[in-house]
């Protein structure tokens, strides 16, 4: 073979196209790996138990197998994959109960998200049960547009979408079937 500068001018094209070319896999490979890196918990903590007190007062316990927080990221949460346990505390002391399968924290909204056999107890027998409840941390106020079950000692009764205080004193729901006993 000669090498005439056409045959030159092929094989340098060819070599630049060829290093352009690996050069660019190489560098897509490494924003892959960014980009997933990125989307890797900032933090994880194992067997769980935090208390959160408002001027020396418990005002919740929260209880978690396990913890991944994603801090860092655009828009941070907390993620309980494998559910909670909460107790809540009034003002008087009094306790409600809160359990679930799954759960996540929106750090940026103080919004919860409930997911998966969803129920809240409390000390004076009311048992509140679904699938996906919304816990806003701010106003203390519980919501869902999902079927759920509300017992209590009166009665029970069945509805779909529902929104009610942390206590149980305000509750505001729709389509609501059962029997509850008259006073």
């Amino acid at each position: 073979m000669t090498f005439s500068p056409k045959n030159s001018l092929i094989v340098f094209t060819t070599a630049f196209a060829m290093l352009v070319l690996f050069s660019c896999e190489s560098n897509f490979k490494e924003v892959q790996k960014s980009n997933f890196a990125e989307f890797m918990p900032s933090g994880e903590a194992d067997s769980i138990n935090i208390k959160y007190t408002d001027s020396g007062r418990i005002k919740s316990i929260l209880i978690s197998p396990k913890m991944l927080d994603y801090a860092t990221i655009e828009f941070p949460f907390t993620e309980f994959p494998n559910g909670i346990h909460v107790t809540l505390y009034d003002e008087n002391g009094k306790k409600t109960f809160v359990n679930s399968k799954y759960a996540v924290s929106f750090k940026n909204t103080d919004l919860i998200d409930l997911r998966g056999a969803v129920k809240i107890t409390n000390e004076t027998g009311q048992i509140f049960e679904t699938e996906q409840l919304y816990f806003d941390q701010k106003n203390e106020w519980f919501y869902t547009e999902k079927s759920f079950k509300f017992s209590d000692p009166k009665g029970v009764s069945y509805g779909e979408g529902v929104d009610f205080s942390k206590d149980f004193k305000i509750i505001n729901s729709q389509g609501v079937s059962g029997e509850v006993e008259k006073q």
